[in-house]
């Protein structure tokens, strides 16, 4: 059954002016065909009833008819009678893994690179090292040292915080899954945005969560943030999820950020209904110029948050962390138990003293990731011009939009070009933004000049020769 449901009014909102040459239900069909591809209207969403929306679009209820016809004929609505028409995708998305050789340019992570001074902190941290060898080193929960430091960060930005509010994982992935183990139970509903972190929704379908895909536009679109704030509640309110999953700061993918404002509505919304808002932070201040200032999401209402130095410090560092009250803490921790024995000592101690100089490091990142956006931005408007390229404000990702949906053939053109790169359905739960490419704004200019230039050849060859599918068995990761 669907969660979400959209009204006769909201999606004459989205259709926009989408009266063309041809027959008004082709017309139609096609326009609402993108909208589902791009994900404005999310998978599991229940179209308006066909008699509404001729009603409003000023149709025959016929050509509604023929054109939610259409779309089932192409896998794309599923209609029961008595219960309406639902949004589907006829297949899942398929990336192809990345390659052993080592030729190939990899544009499918999002992470940037070390720390120039990581060895020097490495050093230092075996430095500290034996204080911590009088016992096995099995450590559940963090050092010390560390829940005091990330503590203290959170105190630092707005967020009055305590250690034993603290809980050091291994990496933000792992925060994500420890977490939807602990609040979700199976055919839960859990909320997310869509498009999202793809190995955040797979977690919680692990967890045996039922998903409620909301909508989230990207970053300067345009898009009203009171219509995605609305929805948001309205998700919350109408299915009472037991966990939501947001990312409020440059979301990954479109990197967007929600407002103060909006954070404060939607969190009102979750602790009215008893769902646990959880806000992942791996991002959140990799500001480059974003106006304004943003405390983290707890700090306008109750939220659980994860935090990580992946993006940050080094993706090969696997540390990350939960902040939550004391009997979250708790309840996480039995959950850990069957998978884990706790977080490596050793990089503890090295992310203690990487958090000790957190402004140098973002004073770094900031300056590499303004000089990465603005040579990708340049380089893509001398060698794509008609593709959208969002300016983004912070985050390590921009949100391309293609034109066409045509990003999975494009990614396997790039393939061919030595190329790997994230087509736009990996961050959709069922194959949606076809529409879309993600990426990365933190690479070196040598790298980003070599991928640009891959694009360009594959974009190129999408005119002349169809690209095969890929396997639908298999997958890449994503970071």
């Amino acid at each position: 059954m669907a969660d979400l449901t959209l009204t006769a009014r909201s999606l004459e909102l989205l259709l926009g002016d989408w009266r063309g040459s041809g027959s008004a239900y082709e017309a139609l069909a096609e326009r609402i065909r993108l909208l589902i591809l791009d994900g404005r209207v999310a998978v599991d969403t229940r179209l308006p009833a066909e008699r509404d929306l001729a009603e409003r679009l000023g149709l025959s209820r016929t050509t509604v008819t023929a054109a939610y016809r259409h779309l089932r004929e192409q896998g794309l609505l599923h209609s029961v009678r008595g219960s309406g028409s639902v949004a589907r995708l006829p297949g899942a998305p398929s990336m192809l893994p990345a390659p052993l050789e080592t030729e190939y340019v990899d544009f499918s992570k999002a992470s940037p690179p070390a720390l120039p001074w990581l060895p020097e902190l490495a050093r230092q941290a075996a430095d500290d090292l034996p204080a911590h060898l009088g016992d096995a080193g099995y450590d559940p929960i963090g050092t010390p040292g560390l829940r005091a430091a990330i503590a203290d960060r959170y105190t630092a930005r707005g967020l009055p915080t305590t250690p034993e509010q603290i809980m050091v994982t291994i990496g933000a992935q792992h925060a994500i899954a420890l977490l939807s183990r602990a609040l979700v139970g199976r055919g839960d509903r859990a909320l997310i945005e869509v498009p999202t972190y793809p190995h955040a929704y797979e977690a919680l379908r692990a967890a045996g969560a039922r998903l409620v895909p909301v909508p989230a536009p990207p970053c300067g679109s345009g898009a009203d943030e009171r219509e995605e704030t609305a929805a948001l509640v309205q998700a919350i309110r109408h299915s009472n999820p037991a966990m939501a999953y947001l990312m409020p700061d440059f979301q990954n993918p479109t990197g967007r950020t929600l407002s103060r404002t909006a954070r404060a509505r939607v969190l009102d919304a979750a602790a009215s209904q008893g769902t646990v808002v959880v806000a992942d932070e791996t991002t959140a201040e990799l500001s480059i110029d974003r106006p304004g200032e943003f405390p983290p999401m707890a700090a306008d209402g109750q939220a659980v948050m994860i935090g990580s130095v992946g993006k940050t410090i080094w993706g090969g560092l696997r540390v990350g962390w939960i902040r939550a009250d004391r009997p979250l803490i708790r309840r996480l921790l039995a959950v850990r138990s069957p998978g884990d024995l706790g977080t490596p000592i050793l990089e503890q101690l090295l992310v203690t003293r990487a958090l000790a100089r957190m402004d140098e490091v973002l004073d770094l990142r900031r300056e590499q990731l303004r000089a990465g956006r603005e040579r990708l931005e340049e380089l893509l408007a001398q060698a794509i011009p008609e593709w959208d390229v969002p300016h983004v404000d912070g985050g390590i990702v921009t949100w391309v939009g293609l034109g066409s949906p045509v990003s999975s053939q494009l990614a396997l053109a790039a393939r061919r070009e030595g190329l790997l790169v994230a087509a736009g359905p990996r961050f959709g739960i069922d194959g949606a933004f076809e529409r879309f490419i993600r990426l990365p704004i933190c690479y070196s200019p040598e790298t980003t000049d070599a991928a640009v230039q891959a694009l360009a050849r594959a974009w190129r060859s999408l005119a002349r020769t169809p690209v095969a599918e890929a396997e639908p068995e298999l997958l890449a990761s994503v970071v």
